[in-house]
């Protein structure tokens, strides 16, 4: 999806003072009106792309000279690690209202909102296990399947028959997401998941009820994890980040 041009005019001006893109997450510091904010995204391996004839991030060393806009429109590369950049650049200026967003992680909303449903999760996340005997089905998709996933070209046969359609946020990142969302059929309610979620409800005009993702709440703390090669979990047992949802004000209700 275009997602740097659909959420443009919805983020705040800001200034890109600083990007790290670490083993497993990419972070973006911000300068806005509302101070420093940063954003992140999952870094993913770029096997099309060749270290010394065809680099993963072109301009790497001089991303700083790039302006906002530029920095955001990585989002739409070809490049799976610039996409980072640029998905962690909208995710460091997307207005958050922490009054509208839930201390809530998607594991938790599954097990009380999906209870003896049909789930479909696009990506194995680690709660996946946990959650398999509260629920009817868990179909997990997964590119790269482990013992009891199936492969994500199956996703046409399982996701128009979930009542709810997880979707890990990576999707955005190798430009799955909008193949994914078609599949669904119109009463699902459909949540996307991870880190790299961004937390605006430009995404609920795609037909997303739900983003379970991250705030971050210490920039600097979160900037300097990245950088040494932090984790999700590091970085949220150390306090820099708190897993959130944001909703839709009138959800459809899983029938």
């Amino acid at each position: 999806m275009t997602l740097s041009s659909d959420i443009f005019s919805s983020l705040l001006p800001g200034k890109i003072i600083d990007i790290h893109v670490g083993y497993s997450r990419t972070a973006v510091l911000a300068e806005t009106e509302r101070g420093l904010s940063c954003g992140l995204a999952a870094t993913l391996a770029n096997p099309a792309f060749m270290h010394r004839c065809n680099p993963s991030v072109a301009n790497a060393g001089r991303l700083l000279e790039m302006n906002t806009a530029e920095l955001v429109n990585l989002a739409e590369s070809d490049s799976y690690t610039e996409v980072s950049i640029g998905l962690a650049a909208i995710n460091a200026l997307v207005p958050i209202d922490p009054t509208s967003c839930t201390e809530l992680n998607a594991e938790v909303y599954l097990r009380e909102h999906a209870l003896h449903k049909n789930v479909a999760l696009v990506g194995h996340f680690p709660f996946v296990e946990r959650l398999k005997p509260d629920l009817k089905n868990l179909w997990v998709l997964e590119l790269d399947p482990r013992d009891g996933d199936i492969p994500a070209e199956l996703a046409p046969e399982y996701i128009p028959k979930a009542d709810v359609v997880a979707i890990t946020a990576t999707t955005l990142i190798n430009h799955t997401f909008e193949g994914l969302l078609a599949l669904c059929k119109p009463e699902s309610r459909v949540m996307v998941l991870g880190p790299s979620t961004p937390l605006s409800p430009v995404l609920f005009d795609k037909g997303v009820d739900l983003l379970c993702g991250t705030i971050v709440l210490d920039p600097r703390a979160a900037m300097l994890g990245i950088s040494q090669g932090a984790s999700s979990h590091q970085l949220h047992e150390a306090g820099a980040t708190m897993q959130v949802t944001l909703q839709r004000k009138m959800p459809i209700p899983v029938t």
